[in-house]
């Protein structure tokens, strides 16, 4: 399998707070790999940074060429897709200008990702196609916020926390959503707080703990692992 990114010592600060220290990791062409620990480990921190959103210095190479220090948009426009745990829909737009709004300046037709093939994983988007997004319910924004990601057709995308505050109904949603996108060979970076999900869908399991990388292995190696699910995991 190809590597997309690899990341190379790389640290994070908010202001004179660091919060990611020398973290390393990859994540290959069409492979989920989940991040996993506490609230506050970095795992969200470590996303945005990886879309140059916050400071930072290390490497980030992208198909073996160290992008650090591009901006978001050029990252983006490179094959690197970005879901944040706030969902940031357009509240005034529709449901279908938010997808719209998705597709990268100059993006080809025939993409892997259609707006028709995003609305049949999701197809209550489909009844709320003309609603405006600000009178969404939370799923249905969280919904549109993985299908707007999946318009530009990324290569790798960053999902924070997908699950949080959905009802069961709607995580199973989710986690088909994702192994939809790593069957159609786009790659999965995932911050998940839910173990259960984490496990069923991800090909490899990442815990983090203050800002750092504490575990590697997969979710069977994990599952097993008690020790790091109670040091690094528990609340």
């Amino acid at each position: 399998m190809t590597v997309l990114l690899e990341v190379r010592a790389l640290c994070a600060f908010y202001g004179a707070s660091q919060v990611l220290h020398n973290l390393s990791l990859h994540v290959q062409n069409g492979e989920v790999v989940c991040l996993l620990g506490r609230n506050g480990s970095g795992r969200s921190t470590l996303l945005r940074a990886l879309m140059g959103l916050v400071d930072s210095h290390g490497e980030v190479l992208w198909r073996g060429q160290n992008r650090q220090g591009l901006r978001p948009h050029q990252r983006a426009r490179q094959g690197l897709g970005y879901v944040p745990e706030n969902r940031e829909v357009f509240p005034t737009l529709t449901v279908e200008q938010n997808l719209l709004l998705g597709r990268k300046p100059g993006q080809p037709t025939g993409g892997r990702w259609s707006m028709d093939q995003l609305l049949t994983l999701f197809p209550r988007l489909k009844e709320r196609l003309r609603t405006a997004a600000g009178f969404l319910s939370g799923g249905e924004q969280q919904m549109l916020t993985l299908c707007r990601t999946m318009m530009g057709d990324p290569d790798l995308v960053l999902v924070d926390e997908p699950t949080e505050g959905l009802a069961p109904a709607l995580v199973e949603q989710v986690a088909f959503f994702v192994t939809t996108v790593r069957d159609a060979g786009v790659a999965v970076l995932l911050v998940e707080q839910k173990l259960a999900i984490a496990l069923e869908v991800s090909s490899r399991c990442l815990v983090m703990g203050q800002g750092r990388i504490v575990f590697e292995g997969t979710p069977a190696q994990l599952r097993a692992d008690s020790d790091t699910q109670k040091q690094w995991m528990g609340v």
